[in-house]
């Protein structure tokens, strides 16, 4: 019994791009959120395994997804098998709606990024979510070495992005 083939099951999310196997996650905070950055700009599905002890600290971490679907399944192949799709912001309220969820052995799957045909709403998402965690200029160069599109253009969007943000 496997507990990435079973969630992967479970999860239903199985696309025709196939899936990114992660193992488990950095347990520095630095590091594992440098990973979770590359784990949001990748749009396949992506499978990791996480210890008791940190769950709590990757659901925090996990919120950098925001509404990008998630399922994780704790103790799998066991008598207390439990498997919840739910967005990643939310991994933190299912982790304390029962004190039992912070114990046992964790397969995650984040599933893969839905297809968004507007470019300026990829742009934007992509904006929003880089100047969360880097400087603005850091964002811009960052998307447009991602979508190939122009930085004067990105900046122009980022600069706006931010002003509604305020």
């Amino acid at each position: 019994a496997s507990s990435v083939t079973t969630l992967m099951s479970a999860s239903g999310c199985m696309g025709d791009d196939g899936f990114v196997f992660i193992g488990f996650l950095p347990s520095k905070a630095m590091e594992r959120q440098h990973r979770m950055q590359l784990m949001a700009a990748e749009p396949r599905a992506q499978v990791f395994l996480e210890a008791p002890h940190r769950i709590e600290a990757v659901a925090r971490d996990l919120q950098i997804l925001g509404d990008r679907t998630l399922t994780v399944g704790r103790e799998l192949t066991k008598q207390f098998e439990e498997i919840a799709t739910l967005p990643a912001h939310s991994l933190t309220d299912w982790i304390h709606a029962n004190p039992q969820r912070t114990r046992g052995e964790f397969a995650l799957v984040v599933h893969a990024q839905t297809v968004v045909n507007d470019p300026i709403e990829v742009h934007d998402k992509m904006l929003r979510l880089l100047m969360q965690e880097v400087p603005l200029k850091t964002a811009v160069r960052l998307t447009a070495e991602l979508t190939g599109e122009s930085r004067n253009l990105l900046y122009d969007r980022a600069l706006a992005l931010k002003d509604t943000k305020t």
